[in-house]
């Protein structure tokens, strides 16, 4: 547990927080005293928990929606960001999914575009948007949700959203090397099998339970396993000198 004052008085913005990891890692942020504002997804019809609305009513959470896919929908949220903080001090780009399992035979041009604007480009698209008010925090972080298969490649059918994880990993790199004398720090979070709905879309559970057998620690994991790496390196005063860094939160997974 960390200091319920860790990040008091900070402005944070999560993206994909209206389920799984991104909901738990924008209540952990919530619970440190952060203000968060929260891209609850594509629309804001979905049935958010109790705890984001009780934020919301007493203004410490501000809840966005957003289509990452539509034209202009990175830019829009951006604008509604923009509007609520002038300084941002912690941005987690962590919107993306699947989509779906696309052999690579069959995957249409579409499908293609789909996967690579929503978990590619978007990210491009707000930090590069959001750059002005990270700067203007005087010591910010972003923090950037990878994946296990941005090593492995991932099973079959997720060749492109395997490869795009791996762009984000070193385009990261690349920005922490670039942002440092902005005083940015730039990291990501590469959660392995990880029990969310995201799996339940995308994985049978005789699948699911093959890759548990395989994991050192005996089990998949939880979003509340992956939450506490994004706010370790998110703040100054415990990775205050780590950039450019991918923490992998996977049970052991890539040692076997």
């Amino acid at each position: 547990m960390f200091h319920p004052k860790l990040f008091e008085n900070r402005n944070v913005v999560v993206t994909g927080a209206g389920r799984g990891i991104g909901l738990e890692v924008a209540r952990q942020f919530l619970d440190c005293g952060a203000h968060v504002l929260v891209h609850t997804g594509r629309d804001g019809e979905r049935d958010l928990p109790d705890f984001l609305l009780t934020a919301e009513q007493e203004r410490r959470a501000i809840l966005v929606a957003g289509d990452f896919l539509a034209p202009g929908g990175t830019a829009a949220f951006v604008a509604k960001a923009m509007d609520k903080f002038g300084a941002v001090h912690v941005l987690v780009n962590n919107a993306g999914t699947m989509v779906g399992r696309f052999p690579a035979a069959e995957l249409t041009d579409e499908e293609y575009h789909t996967v690579v604007k929503l978990n590619q480009t978007s990210v491009v698209e707000l930090t590069r948007a959001l750059l002005p008010a990270l700067r203007a925090a005087h010591g910010a972080a972003i923090v950037n949700t990878v994946s296990i298969s941005a090593l492995t490649g991932g099973s079959p059918g997720s060749a492109i959203y395997s490869a795009s994880k791996a762009f984000v990993s070193t385009y990261s790199k690349a920005l922490a090397r670039e942002l440092a004398p902005d005083g940015i720090r730039v990291n990501c979070v590469s959660p392995g099998t990880i029990e969310t709905d995201f799996h339940e879309r995308y994985s049978s559970r005789e699948k699911l339970e093959q890759t548990r057998k395989t994991i050192p620690l005996q089990r998949l994991g939880t979003a509340e396993d992956c939450a506490p790496a994004y706010l370790f390196l998110a703040a100054p005063s415990l990775s205050g000198y780590i950039t450019g860094q991918v923490l992998e939160v996977n049970g052991g997974q890539l040692i076997c």
